[in-house]
């Protein structure tokens, strides 16, 4: 999806169906361009058919009256339930597209419609009666939608690059959210890597008035607070949360085309395939190797879900060629990523959509009931940090930040040491920084004015709840679920033509796991995902590895000790060209060969060259 609108007619329109070119891989099979008799307005789409496959689903797609035009990306899995109650309206419908449901939903409840949308989306409608434009992404963010405005003209794209295919839009890379990538691997909210651009944000809509050239942007649903009073005892909660991700999962396997299984062999994605074996004949399943690769080779966990419920299940190897593709990916994901199970990802979506159109998948599952490791560390450090005195603790973590001799590129260790400073009952330390203040600031070679406001803008960021697990379960939904898991998903699926869907983001399932799931049921000093365990104790084969997490990753340390992997970093890093104070570079590459664990921050410095270099961005 690529437009524009703008309070007077657009002189320069050829760049419009160019953008629609470049983001081909989004939607294959069909292609329309629309714009407005009085030239203010044009939407061009790129079609993935996955319901209703015939021409009646084509869009950008005019309603009935011709008044209200929409170009839509995503799935509305409600959309037979809304149809229903629309025909009984008096609605009538020419597809049984979702497409058309949303004109006739918008049509009917106004802006409001986007309460009643369920599902995964990014959209942007013009009513021509009131001359306004409509753009909004779904509650979680999965589907993604750049914009920028500048003098009464908003362009907007599900990909960067098919706004930047305009030559003449600058390309001055944001230093705030160049530092806020550097610390936390992906730019979050509503920032964009390239100033003058900004990412609408997930549960967001934005109101564009041609006549005017205002704009409002407001946020129409929110997570809801925890409410002890609605949470019931444990029995209960375990049968709603297998009732609501088995009808989730239902929902989602509708489709006209081939639907498949990510599975990685963890717990969520076993989870998500139990529920579509109940609800599915012969489910085809698939999975990606890393053989003689220890821990990073899931296939054969992955293996015994797939004969546990009689699946399709299809293998994939990944080998260190995988090198290759790096320039690829980073020209695909729009903005810098440290995230390397991209690699994986991209692969095993481009095995599976040699058998299929549309593939669910086991995100969310973590952020929603507490499956990351880190989340016990915290619940520790909190209760050290209550027997001692928050000025030793200050104290630890000025020392810790200043004059650490902890490694280089901002080491874990001292990333918990420097926690100690943090204030637990409201506030939450940046654990798993790449690299912190002093890294960032050797990295930059201490540029003079540079903005160091990564540690800032993630406390801004940290919601007001009392509970430590239920504060940071919110802030890793809004941040790092939004920011960096969906985008890598969205992007490398995309690249493929390929589908993927979340069944743990269903809305319900959402708002179950934060208004009615304890934090005690989320995780403990021992245990992850509790009431997710509990749910495989009763639907998975007993002798599933419950306690296990890896997903999908790579086996990044080993194939930099040498091979295309090793050449291509220090090629890129050691560029006379390079962003990076090429010092302190080198002295990451020799920790690296002498063991330390610099390779996830390498990835992290090499995918922003390979972006910089191929969009021209300027680092001043």
């Amino acid at each position: 999806m690529v437009g524009v609108a703008a309070e007077n007619p657009i002189p320069r329109r050829e760049w419009l169906r160019e953008g629609c070119k470049v983001i081909a891989h989004r939607g294959p099979d069909d292609e329309g361009l629309w714009w407005s008799n009085d030239g203010h307005v044009g939407l061009a789409h790129r079609r993935l058919a996955i319901v209703d496959l015939s021409a009646a689903g084509h869009q950008p797609m005019l309603d009935a009256t011709g008044e209200i035009v929409i170009a839509f990306n995503g799935e509305i899995y409600n959309f037979r339930e809304l149809r229903a109650e629309l025909e009984a309206m008096g609605h009538q419908f020419r597809s049984h597209s979702d497409t058309e449901v949303i004109l006739a939903a918008y049509r009917s409840w106004g802006d409001a419609c986007l309460e009643r949308l369920d599902g995964m989306f990014a959209l942007a409608l013009f009513d021509q009666r009131t001359r306004q434009l409509l753009l909004a992404r779904d509650r979680a963010g999965e589907k993604p939608l750049f914009y920028r405005l500048d003098r009464g003209e908003l362009r907007f794209a599900s990909e960067l690059k098919a706004l930047l295919v305009d030559e003449t839009l600058p390309r001055e890379v944001d230093r705030e959210s160049m530092d806020a990538f550097l610390s936390m691997g992906y730019v979050p909210g509503s920032r964009c890597i390239l100033r003058g651009f900004r990412k609408l944000p997930a549960a967001h809509a934005m109101r564009f008035d041609l006549a005017s050239g205002d704009t409002r942007i407001w946020q129409y649903w929110q997570l809801p607070e925890y409410d002890p009073a609605a949470a019931g005892s444990e029995g209960d909660l375990l049968d709603e949360l297998e009732q609501l991700l088995d009808q989730a999962v239902r929902r989602q396997l509708v489709a006209d085309v081939p639907v498949g299984i990510l599975l990685s062999g963890g717990l969520d994605s076993s989870l998500v395939t139990a529920m579509a074996a109940r609800n599915a004949a012969r489910l085809k399943t698939f999975t990606i190797r890393f053989p003689g690769h220890g821990k990073f080779d899931e296939s054969g966990h992955a293996r015994l879900i797939a004969n546990a419920f009689g699946t399709d299940h299809l293998e994939l190897e990944a080998e260190e060629g995988a090198a290759d593709l790096l320039p690829r990916l980073a020209w695909q994901i729009d903005e810098p990523m440290a995230d390397s199970s991209m690699v994986p990802t991209f692969l095993v979506s481009q095995l599976v959509r040699q058998h299929c159109t549309v593939a669910l998948g086991g995100d969310g599952g973590d952020e929603l009931f507490g499956g990351y490791g880190y989340y016990a560390k915290l619940l520790q450090l909190q209760q050290k940090m209550r027997s001692m005195p928050r000025s030793a603790g200050r104290m630890a973590a000025w020392l810790a930040t200043h004059h650490s001799p902890l490694g280089v590129g901002g080491s874990n260790l001292r990333a918990w040491v420097q926690a100690l400073g943090t204030d637990m009952s409201r506030d939450l330390p940046l654990i798993g920084s790449f690299f912190d203040r002093p890294s960032r600031q050797r990295l930059m070679g201490n540029r003079s004015g540079w903005p160091y406001h990564a540690e800032a803008i993630h406390s801004d960021a940290v919601p007001p709840d009392p509970d430590l697990i239920q504060r940071v379960t919110r802030l890793d939904f809004k941040h790092y679920l939004a920011e960096d898991i969906l985008v890598k998903v969205d992007r490398m699926s995309m690249l493929n033509a390929l589908e993927m869907r979340a069944p743990m983001l269903d809305r319900h399932l959402i708002e179950f796991a934060m208004r009615k799931v304890p934090a005690s049921l989320k995780t403990n000093a021992g245990q992850k995902k509790i009431l997710l365990q509990k749910l495989a104790e009763r639907v998975l084969p007993p002798e599933f590895d419950r306690q296990r997490k890896q997903g999908f990753s790579i086996p990044l340390k080993h194939w930099l000790t040498g091979g295309p992997f090793k050449r291509l970093f220090e090629e890129v890093l050691l560029d006379p060209a390079s962003t990076f104070d090429r010092r302190y570079v080198s002295s990451l590459l020799r920790g690296q060969e002498k063991g330390r664990a610099n390779e996830e921050r390498l990835f992290a410095l090499v995918m922003f060259e390979l972006w910089r270099k191929h969009y021209g961005a300027i680092v001043r």
